[in-house]
C-alpha cells in the first residue's frame, strides 16, 4: 500500500469537502424532518462524477476503485453530510455498479452502467426478506423459468431506495434450498424494472435517514426476460459476495465519517463553552473520550484502506472488510456518544444535529451485517469453530 497523497484523491477530498459545504447538517436536518429525498444533492454528486468512480470509462465512469469511493464517502459524511454522504453512493455507485461491471453482460453494461455514471439511474438492492434477515441463504423469493422469462414471486424488507429506484438487482432462488448440495448454490440475481405494475412497495416508518425512504416490497407474479439475470443461474451466490464488500467498505467509511463530523462538533464546542471558568475541553472526562475514540477511528480507517486495497487488486478482503466495518462502527459509535455528552442538555436538541448523528450511526451496528455476525465472520478466521 502507498499512502502518498496523489492528485487523484486530493481531488476528491476537496471535491467531497466543497460538496459538503453547500449541503451540510442543516441540509439534512431539515430533509430528515421533512421526509425528503435530496435530489439536488444527488444531482451533485453526479456532476462532480461519484457515481461514476467505480464504472469503466468504456461506459462514461472514473474507472476508479473502492479505495478512491471510501474517500469520497468518509470525507462528504466527516465534512457535514453524515450518513447521506454513504448512504446515496452505497447502493447504486457501489454495489450495483461494481455487479454489473463485473458480472453483466455486454448489453447490460451499456444500458446500466452508462445511466450510473451520469446519475440518471437509481438502483434499489433486494437481498433482506422477513423471514431470512441475516440468513441470505434462506431467501424465499423464487424465480422460475417459463419459456424465454422468469416469474418472480417473493416479499423484501427494508429495501432502500425501492420507492423510486428505476431498478432493483434482486436476490432470488431458482432451485430450493432442499433441493442444492450447498446452501450458497441455487441463487440467482435479476435486474429487474421497478415500475412493473406487479411489484408493491410500501415505506417503513423508521428511527433516522428518512431523507431516504426503506421499504418493504411485494413482487406477485413479476415477468423478467431471461436477459435480465446477472451473472449464471443458480451460481448467483459469488455475484452477491463481491457487491457485499464495497457495502461493508462504505458503511466502514460512515461509521469514521459520522463519528469524526460529532467529534469535531464536539471539539469546537468545547472549546468556547466554560463552565468553572474554563473551556470544558480542558478538562479530561471531556476531552480524553473523544480523543481516544478519534484515535479508534483512525486505527479504523486505516484498516478500510486496506480492505478497499485489497478488494480493488482483486484479492480475498472478506476477513479485511469485517474488521474494518465491525471496527469503525465501534469507535464511530463510540465517538458520537461521548460528543453527545460533551454538549450536555445540548447534545439532545436538533439544532446541533448530533442527536441526528445518534440516530443515524446506529444502523451502522445492523446493517449492512451486524456487529455480532461481522465478528462471527472474524473469530471463524481466527481458527474458532463456525457458529452460524
Amino acid at each position: 500500500m502507498n499512502f502518498e497523497e496523489t492528485q487523484e484523491r486530493s481531488m476528491i477530498r476537496r471535491t467531497a469537502t466543497e460538496i459538503a459545504d453547500q449541503y451540510g447538517p442543516e441540509h439534512w436536518r431539515e430533509k430528515e424532518e421533512q421526509g425528503e429525498f435530496s435530489e439536488a444533492f444527488w444531482d451533485e454528486l453526479a456532476d462532480a462524477g461519484f457515481h461514476g468512480l467505480l464504472v469503466p470509462e468504456e461506459y462514461g465512469g472514473a474507472g476508479m476503485g473502492m479505495q478512491e469511493m471510501g474517500l469520497a464517502m468518509e470525507t462528504l459524511c466527516a465534512e457535514g453530510c453524515g450518513m447521506a454522504g454513504t448512504w446515496y453512493l452505497v447502493l447504486t455507485a457501489g454495489m450495483a455498479a461494481v455487479g454489473i461491471r463485473e458480472y453483466g453482460t455486454e448489453d447490460q453494461k451499456r444500458t446500466y452502467l452508462t445511466d450510473i455514471a451520469d446519475g440518471k439511474r437509481n438502483f434499489s438492492i433486494g437481498i433482506t426478506e422477513p423471514e431470512a434477515g441475516t440468513n441470505t441463504l434462506n431467501v424465499a423469493t423464487t424465480a422460475e423459468k417459463d419459456g424465454d422469462e422468469y416469474v418472480l414471486n417473493g416479499q423484501k424488507a427494508w429495501i432502500t431506495f425501492s420507492d423510486r429506484a428505476e431498478n432493483m438487482i434482486i436476490v432470488t432462488r431458482t432451485t430450493p434450498l432442499s433441493e442444492v448440495d450447498r446452501g450458497t448454490d441455487g441463487i440467482s440475481l435479476f435486474i429487474v424494472d421497478m415500475d412493473d405494475p406487479n411489484i408493491d412497495v410500501s415505506p417503513i416508518p423508521k428511527h433516522a435517514i428518512n431523507y431516504s425512504k426503506s421499504c418493504e416490497v411485494f413482487l406477485e407474479d413479476v415477468r423478467v426476460p431471461e436477459e435480465n439475470l446477472l451473472g449464471d443461474e443458480d451460481d448467483g451466490w459469488w455475484v452477491l459476495v463481491d457487491m457485499l464488500n464495497p457495502e461493508r467498505i462504505g458503511f466502514a467509511a460512515a461509521g469514521t465519517g459520522i463519528g469524526k463530523l460529532a467529534a469535531d462538533a464536539a471539539i469546537e464546542y468545547a472549546n468556547d463553552r466554560e463552565v468553572f471558568g474554563a473551556p470544558i475541553g480542558t478538562h479530561q472526562g471531556v476531552s480524553f473520550p473523544i480523543t481516544e475514540a478519534y484515535a479508534k477511528m483512525e486505527t479504523a480507517a486505516l484498516m478500510r484502506e486496506k480492505a478497499a486495497w485489497r478488494y480493488d487488486r482483486d484479492e480475498e478482503c472478506g476477513y479485511e472488510t469485517n474488521v474494518a466495518k465491525a471496527t469503525a462502527v465501534d469507535a464511530g459509535i463510540e465517538a458520537v456518544k461521548h460528543s453527545m455528552q460533551a454538549f450536555g442538555g445540548w447534545g439532545y436538541a436538533k439544532e446541533y444535529d448530533v442527536e441526528r448523528w445518534w440516530r443515524e450511526i446506529n444502523l451502522t451496528r445492523l446493517a449492512p451485517v451486524s456487529q455480532q455476525m461481522a465478528y462471527n465472520h472474524i473469530g471463524q478466521q481466527l481458527g474458532f469453530p463456525k457458529s452460524y
